[in-house]
């Protein structure tokens, strides 16, 4: 952009406007548009295509077209429509700091390990029930990583398979000692209905993910999953994974460590009192 001066007023050297930029987006869609219709309709795209690329070409080429604006002056009231409120003052409890207390990373651990265990007992017995076989479930598990058994037979995920069986293993495992974890950090946020929350919601939370991406991840397991048997064993993980997880002692968090003396102490003020209560109370007194 180039600012000059034209018989004492102040002009701007702006690009020249054109029209040929829309004649080219117009032909490229008259381009597509006639492979789904007729062959002229693409004709006529291209024809309309070129020359306005030509016209806008010529708009630059060799020599840039400009033309003078001219300028004028404004001058420009800026006013909010925000009215001012009164805030209380800064209180040092204000803001709360708060997880004080959490979970060490192994208690989750723990909780995983024990969910684990207790989600074979239903698995297990689905495949009792319905295969008459102790192996169903697992080798079901491991077909999700196993290209070459997506178009096996329920006779031959039924017998025991060392690969099957070591492949179930280590995801169950994984996946358990994960949820475990995600346990531990969730519980202390749910201080009223861990067993609730833990044992019912985040089961039925992510079953109803799972449902929603199993047939991109394992369309085996998606075909062959029987959601009435899946849903008691994540309860089951769940109501056993929290109970585990809330028999651990928690560890005391850099938040509360970094509370004044007298309110670790218990002398003073709690961390649980809302800031407004005892600004008020400060107010009375």
């Amino acid at each position: 952009m180039q600012y000059g001066n034209e018989t004492g007023n102040d002009y701007v050297h702006l690009p020249l406007p054109t029209a040929w930029p829309f004649g080219l987006a117009l032909g490229i869609a008259l381009i597509a548009a006639g492979m789904v219709t007729n062959v002229a309709v693409s004709l006529l795209g291209a024809v309309l295509s070129v020359s306005a690329a030509i016209g806008w070409f010529r708009n630059v080429l060799p020599v840039e077209a400009h033309e003078l604006v001219k300028t004028r002056e404004e001058l420009l009231e800026f006013a909010s429509a925000r009215t001012s409120a009164d805030r209380l003052p800064a209180h040092p409890m204000h803001r709360k700091m708060i997880p004080v207390e959490t979970f060490h990373f192994t208690t989750g651990l723990k909780g995983g390990v024990a969910g684990g265990i207790a989600m074979i007992v239903p698995a297990t017995a689905y495949s009792l029930i319905k295969y008459h076989s102790l192996w169903y479930a697992m080798n079901l598990m491991a077909a999700g990583g196993f290209v070459h058994w997506a178009n096996q037979s329920d006779e031959f995920l039924a017998q025991f398979h060392m690969q099957g069986f070591l492949a179930a293993l280590a995801i169950h495992t994984l996946a358990s000692l994960l949820v475990g974890l995600l346990y531990g950090a969730m519980l202390p946020m749910f201080p009223k209905w861990p067993i609730l929350t833990a044992g019912f919601l985040a089961p039925l939370l992510w079953t109803g993910l799972l449902s929603s991406v199993l047939g991109i991840v394992s369309p085996i397991l998606d075909d062959r999953i029987d959601w009435w048997w899946f849903v008691p064993s994540q309860i089951a993980f769940g109501l056993v994974a929290g109970y585990v997880v809330n028999l651990q002692e928690k560890v005391r968090t850099p938040q509360f460590r970094a509370l004044p003396f007298a309110v670790r102490a218990g002398i003073e003020g709690s961390v649980s009192e809302p800031a407004e209560e005892k600004h008020e109370g400060d107010q009375q007194q």
